[in-house]
């Protein structure tokens, strides 16, 4: 009995030993230097919504974006660049503070225009050092913060205003000041749970004197109510202890959002664009806000209040002031009258003057960012601010492969995920116009389809013919109205290439590409009446289409088997047929602890078995901000989460890995996670990823590359996530472990990009080079660590600097070995730089850490497009080859006549009897130097005539890169040169033999150090 308690202790021990050995990695440890980068697009940019300057320096300016963070200019908004990646890229206010302008920055997160596709924010934070760095301050509840406003005076005391939640009740809305500098806050004005702060302005001549609108508002996923009882205008001028309503003259009854601002110059002078049900408009107190006067009620200054409700006055000027809205509404009367702003992207957010010149103004609207220096009649976009609002992305096959996708007000576009000289503007087609929302390419045919806003139009357009119809379906005798959501969801079967479907409250399929429909379901949503056709907007009427609800928003057919289609419902139904639509089960009652009616933003069927699906529910139109994860394996008929406290922000969208099941990459509200072992520890992928809702992930099979359509951000890729796959404990807990890759080409294609301007966005490129990937179980700090190239014989062909982080390390080899060593010359000879390309064949990556060696191997392939024959090549490196040993030749040749004039310079110089044994060496060896190599002028304008160095230097060049035999003039060429070189030598031979030989001699007599050089093998090693 005793010995089966110690058999059984030592199992127990041995369980705990492994148990205690397992490693898990999280963020950059596991992903290491793997990194994202950006491709876009700029030219169609993304929501504005806060813009601020510097109070003294004209050249640097603030934008905060709906989803893409805090970008700041330094030379006047001709090019931007972001300084908040790594926190909320949602962003509703920025200020700068007066006293530090220089350093200290706030920002309050959360978008305040209102719209139903808002992101959300997480609080407030502030910078002491110009944006380098970013503390949070507090009001991690707030979801919107509207206003942030300083003491011009005094920086400690800062006033905030936090409109709050949108989808439901806060506790958190109202005014809050800090005398402190943010260590303390105070709530100073509070109305109610459903009333938050849309708007605070400071009197700029007192500090104590404050204007609060307050507004009650709420947005349900079918409907929007803006204004009640408590909406109203406050005042106060002890500094927020006291408030009292300013409404005199304003219209009776309940009011909406309202717009205020203070005239800078005059602050007596204050406006207010109110929403009413009468007597709508323009607001204008010419005492402090003592009693208003209705000045005008264009529909440029009314128009959707929830989305448009900025006024900024002129700093010098009472009367020009300018309302933001559809087209953006400039007065220079002091109100009595408007005109629209130049030409631009509708709907303006926010507008600033120049602090010097009222003449130059920069405006915020719903496609980025413009500047005007007529006042407004003109203005021209900055092209550099990649904030693309992708509601939707999917990528084809071609190579390199296209990114489709569908954005928020700018259309729907493609665009190459590489292109030469990176991804410009030019490179983006557009495919839609409005809102865009899904974009797919048809697999086999020069096929796109794309959709507008509620399946307004879906369009099948042909690329090759350049011809674009609309075939949404439409109603069907006998059947009811067709309910489609503002982002419709249309999916391509893999079985039938042809087959497509979209859904309204039914799922609707063609098997012809749209040209003929069928209906294949009954109503799969809840059809709850209280959720349709109800007026929205509340004192406004708002009905765009935006709020249709109790309607399809995500359609999944198994890649395995044709008969399994899941769809989920924007009212939170699951809904799966297994015999093609014939029969359907609704089974989102098995997902456990799943508030009911929560929106189902996708269903992700699996490729690796049949019953298995992945459904996200995002349930934030709720106020109900959890992330919701779930995984079946069984058709629906149990569900297990997938959360863990590691996943931030609600989800969005999950892709589940090709290859390993165990691997899937989550999109939430605030950024990409990422888990390798089926969900039981997830990490948030940061490297160059910001902190931007993902709202859809795609993964290209052939590239294995994870592309991100981002709400704020554009497009993102992560290139080849492969590794990934290979992470197990039995690699983690390796010291090193290289990762298994595929051959790499060298590819022969070639163009010319880099047609942008300096000002414009480029896409960055996916590398061209073959890559070393490796784990280190450990971050290398002490001792020796060296990466090289060596051939499948040992003998090492090129040294690269090796990655020494924990994690996954990689590093890029160019194909290239050793450059030739170059003769020294005056002038640089940018021909020699160029090295050799490695041939096509097998090599080995070698790490050395310390006595410790690790190696894998590296295969190297000829691009199988390239025009080259093999015995081509073969005469390519040979001439190559030939070129760089006459490079090094020549070095080897200078180097020597270098060292013998150096010898007979010094010997001169301190023996005046030798001057005419060395005065004849240095003259014959620096007149055949000359012919050599340049000895005068510089590397710009005092460009000297080209010597055999870089005449040979610049053939060698060329021969090296290309790809094809050498031309009979390089041919011909190289015999030129290199019967120069030929003599060279002989020359120097001869002054060897003679002047040389004299000054040796002298030396030996007179018992003094002989002329002394390398031999060839040391000075090229």
């Amino acid at each position: 009995m005793i010995q089966k308690y110690i058999i059984a202790g030592a199992l127990l021990c041995a369980t705990v030993s492994i148990k205690a050995q397992e490693v898990v990695l999280k963020g950059k440890e596991l992903f290491g230097n793997l990194e994202a980068r950006h491709i876009g697009p700029a030219l169609m940019s993304g929501r504005i919504i806060d813009l601020a300057n510097h109070p003294t320096n004209s050249r640097i300016l603030y934008a905060g974006a709906a989803g893409g963070g805090v970008w700041k200019s330094t030379d006047g908004g001709a090019t931007f660049a972001p300084i908040f990646d790594e926190h909320a890229q949602s962003i509703g206010a920025i200020t700068v503070d007066p006293n530090d302008p220089d350093n200290t920055i706030w920002v309050g997160t959360g978008e305040i225009w209102t719209r139903n596709s808002v992101s959300v924010g997480d609080g407030l934070y502030v910078t002491k050092d110009g944006g380098a760095n970013w503390k949070k301050v507090g009001f991690d509840k707030s979801e919107r913060i509207s206003s942030i406003t300083i003491n011009p005076s005094n920086s400690n005391e800062i006033y905030v205003g936090v409109l709050g939640a949108l989808w439901g009740d806060s506790e958190e809305r109202g005014i809050y000041k800090t005398t402190d500098g943010g260590k303390n806050w105070e709530k100073i004005l509070y109305i109610d749970q459903t009333t938050g702060a849309g708007d605070l302005v400071m009197d700029p001549q007192n500090p104590d004197v404050l204007y609060a609108s307050m507004w009650e508002f709420r947005r349900t996923a079918w409907g929007f109510n803006s204004g009640g009882p408590n909406s109203a205008l406050y005042k106060t001028t002890d500094g927020g202890k006291t408030w009292n309503k300013i409404h005199n003259g304003f219209p009776e009854g309940n009011l909406g959002r309202i717009a205020v601002a203070v005239a800078p110059s005059d602050p007596k002078i204050v406006y207010a664009v109110v929403e009413s049900k009468k007597d709508k408009g323009l607001y204008k107190s010419e005492d402090y806000g003592k009693s208003w006067k209705l000045l005008n009620g264009d529909f440029g200054l009314v128009v959707r209040p929830f989305y448009f409700s900025r006024i900024v006055v002129d700093p010098k000027n009472p009367d020009i002031l300018v309302k933001g809205g559809l087209n953006g509404s400039i007065s220079r009367d002091g109100g009595k009258t408007f005109k629209n702003l130049g030409a631009m992207h509708s709907d303006i957010h926010d507008i600033i003057f120049d602090i010097n010149n009222s003449d130059r103004m920069y405006v915020g609207t719903d496609g980025g960012v413009y500047r005007s220096w007529d006042g407004g009649a003109t203005l021209d976009m900055v092209d550099n601010l990649p904030l693309s609002q992708f509601y939707h992305i999917s990528v084809d096959n071609e190579e390199p492969y296209n990114v489709y996708g569908g954005l928020q007000d700018n259309g729907s576009w493609y665009g190459p995920s590489s292109s030469p000289g990176g991804i410009e503007a030019r490179d983006w087609t557009r495919v839609g116009v409005g809102d865009g929302f899904r974009v797919l390419r048809h697999p086999t045919k020069q096929i796109i389809y794309s959709e507008m806003q509620g399946a307004q139009n879906l369009w099948r357009y042909d690329i090759a013919k350049n011809q674009t119809k609309n075939v949404k379906p439409l109603k069907v005798k006998g059947k009811a109205d067709l309910r489609f959501n503002w982002n419709a969801p249309i999916a391509i079967s893999e079985h039938q290439p042809d087959r497509l479907y979209i859904g309204s409250q039914f799922l609707h399929v063609s098997e012809d590409q749209g040209d003929n429909w069928k209906i294949i379901s009954p109503d799969l949503t809840t059809n709850d009446p209280a959720k349709q056709d109800k007026e929205s907007g509340g004192i406004s009427k708002d009905k765009s289409g935006a709020e249709t609800h109790t309607t399809i928003f995500t359609i999944a057919e198994s890649p395995l088997d044709e008969k399994t289609i899941w769809v989920g419902t924007d009212d939170g139904n699951v809904q799966i047929t297994t015999d093609g639509g014939k029969n359907w089960t609704n089974v989102v009652e098995n997902v456990p602890n799943l508030p009911k009616n929560t929106w189902v933003y996708h269903i992700e069927a699996s490729v690796h078995n049949e019953g298995t699906a992945y459904a996200v529910f995002d349930g934030h139109n709720n106020n109900d901000m959890n992330p919701y994860v779930y995984k079946t394996t069984d058709y629906g008929q149990s569900w297990k989460s997938l959360v863990t406290d590691d996943i931030i922000g609600f989800a969005r969208n999950i892709q589940e890995d090709y290859e390993n099941e165990d691997i899937l990459y989550l999109g939430t509200e605030f950024g990409l996670f990422i888990t390798i072992d089926g969900g039981k520890n997830w990490s948030r992928f940061t490297n160059n990823m910001p902190a931007t809702a993902v709202h859809f992930i795609d993964l290209q099979k052939k590239t294995n590359d994870l592309v991100l359509g981002t709400h704020g951000r554009g497009v993102i890729i992560i290139d080849d996530i492969s590794p990934l796959r290979q992470i197990n404990q039995a690699t983690l807990n390796k010291d090193v472990h290289f990762f298994d890759t595929k051959p790499y080409v060298v590819t022969e294609e070639g163009g010319f990009g880099g047609g942008s301007t300096e000002l414009q966005f480029v896409g960055a490129n996916p590398s061209s080079s073959a890559q070393i990937i490796y784990y280190l179980k450990k971050r290398h700090t002490f001792g020796k660590m060296t990466l090289s190239i060596e051939d499948m014989a040992g003998n090492e062909i090129v040294s690269l600097t090796p990655g020494k982080s924990k994690g996954i390390n990689i590093v890029d080899w160019n194909f290239r070995t050793k450059g030739p060593k170059v003769a020294a010359g005056k002038t640089l000879t940018f021909g020699g730089f160029t090295a050799p390309r490695a041939p096509a064949g097998s090599y080995k990556a070698v790490l050395s850490k310390g006595k410790n060696r690790y190696e894998t191997t590296i295969e190297i392939k000829n691009d199988p497009n390239s025009i080259v024959t093999e015995s081509e090549r073969a005469q390519q490196q040979k001439i190559a080859k030939a070129l760089f040993d006459d490079m090094e030749e020549l070095a080897y040749l200078v180097y020597r006549i270098d060292e013998i004039i150096k010898t007979a310079e010094e010997l001169k110089k301190n023996d005046p009897k030798a001057e005419k044994i060395t005065s004849a060496v240095v003259s014959k060896l620096n007149d055949l130097k000359k012919t050599l190599v340049v000895t005068t002028g510089d590397n710009y304008v005092n460009e000297a005539e080209p010597e055999l160095r870089e005449k040979l230097s610049e053939l060698y060049a060329e021969v090296a890169n290309q790809f094809e035999t050498p031309s009979a003039g390089q041919l011909e060429n190289k015999a030129i040169l290199e019967a120069q070189l030929d003599k060279a030598l002989v020359t120097f031979k001869t002054i060897q033999e003679k002047e040389v030989d004299k000054l040796e001699k002298y030396l030996a007599k007179n018992e003094k150090p002989a002329v002394t050089y390398k031999d060839k093998a040391a000075f090229l090693k």
